[in-house]
């Protein structure tokens, strides 16, 4: 079944005999001329060009082949044609001659609003999406991200939810396992933060860059007098990660240098983190920017680490069914605001 909008006389095949002629109606056979009876002998849908639905809609408001032909682009021949096809699939004249004009048949003024607002609904189909109404939109977003980073923008973006979409949801979740694929599953909408890997087809884009500081309690030893890389490495480390590792960039920065560091903890929680060094003389790793308000609320010292390590990329991953979905696009839209913001501001 076809579903495209005429352009041409070339979209529609030639015909010849009672095609050529829409002033002649096709000879019906007796069961076929009392209105809807007919349509029991019209053909299946599937064999049926449902281009001639606008061609239909054109010739009812018109109720004339050279009136439907100007408003949709074509030539007379091409919509003679069309008509003449109408009149086989629905087993109905539709218009006949009356005169100088054309009139439709009962059967046509019965479906002629029909017709009409199905050709309306397909025009809205194959629309250009528009702005979402916010103020209506009623939906959950499922967001992946890790706790660092949902404590850093989830205020500013619940706000502008609040405020431009009260009707709104989120539903906040921890990063995905290695196994795990939501976003192609269709079981999350959007994973933000640093993202290693993801299905192909999946969209990445990054949102900027923030890079790694040690961080300490107040008092902690560390804080008197520089942090050189083997001072760093006689502490003792606790390090977050949702796949349990124990060792990651830092490591091989020092392992270049000779050095090795004591990592004592892993755990999957960055606020896990973060707590256990806040009440010990364990050394975390926190993002520079992103981090600063945590790690102002739990009284942490950031330290330079000294370090030849790779800049923490932030991204924005989605599937691509939600290209074009617009309340998707605005939340998208909203995530990209706030997390610019975090990572624009100045630094320590």
């Amino acid at each position: 079944m076809r579903m495209h909008v005429m352009h041409s006389a070339a979209d529609l095949p030639a015909a010849s005999g009672d095609d050529a002629d829409p002033a002649r109606p096709v000879a019906l056979p007796a069961a076929a001329s009392g209105g809807s009876s007919a349509f029991a002998e019209a053909r299946p849908l599937a064999g049926i060009d449902l281009n001639l639905l606008v061609t239909l809609d054109a010739l009812l408001a018109e109720r004339s082949v050279s009136g439907a032909a100007r408003r949709l682009h074509l030539t007379e021949p091409a919509v003679s044609r069309a008509l003449g096809r109408i009149r086989r699939a629905t087993g109905n004249p539709i218009l006949v001659r009356a005169g100088n004009t054309m009139v439709p048949t009962p059967r046509a003024l019965e479906i002629h609003a029909e017709v009409h607002d199905l050709v309306q609904r397909a025009h809205a189909v194959f629309a250009p999406v528009g702005a979402p109404d916010l103020a209506t939109l009623d939906r959950t977003f499922t967001i992946l991200s890790s706790d660092m980073l949902v404590a850093t923008i989830g205020v500013g973006l619940l706000d502008r939810l609040a405020r431009q979409a009260p009707r709104v949801r989120l539903r906040l979740l921890p990063e995905p396992t290695p196994s795990a694929d939501p976003l192609r599953d269709g079981t999350a909408d959007l994973e933000i933060g640093q993202i290693d890997s993801t299905a192909p087809e999946i969209r990445v884009e990054t949102l900027g860059a923030d890079s790694a500081i040690a961080v300490v309690r107040a008092g902690h030893p560390l804080t008197e007098g520089p942090l050189t890389p083997q001072r760093l490495a006689a502490a003792r480390h606790v390090v977050a990660s949702r796949r349990g590792r124990l060792s990651g960039p830092i490591d091989e920065a020092l392992a270049a240098l000779g050095l090795r560091r004591t990592v004592v903890a892993s755990v999957s929680s960055h606020t896990v983190a973060l707590s256990l060094v806040a009440h010990s003389d364990l050394v975390g790793v926190a993002p520079r920017r992103l981090g600063r308000d945590r790690l102002a609320a739990l009284g942490l010292v950031p330290l330079d680490l000294g370090l030849d390590l790779p800049s923490l990329s932030l991204c924005l991953a989605w599937h691509p069914r939600y290209d074009a979905d617009a309340p998707h696009r605005w939340l998208r839209a909203q995530v990209r605001d706030v997390i610019r913001e975090s990572i624009t501001e100045d630094d320590y």
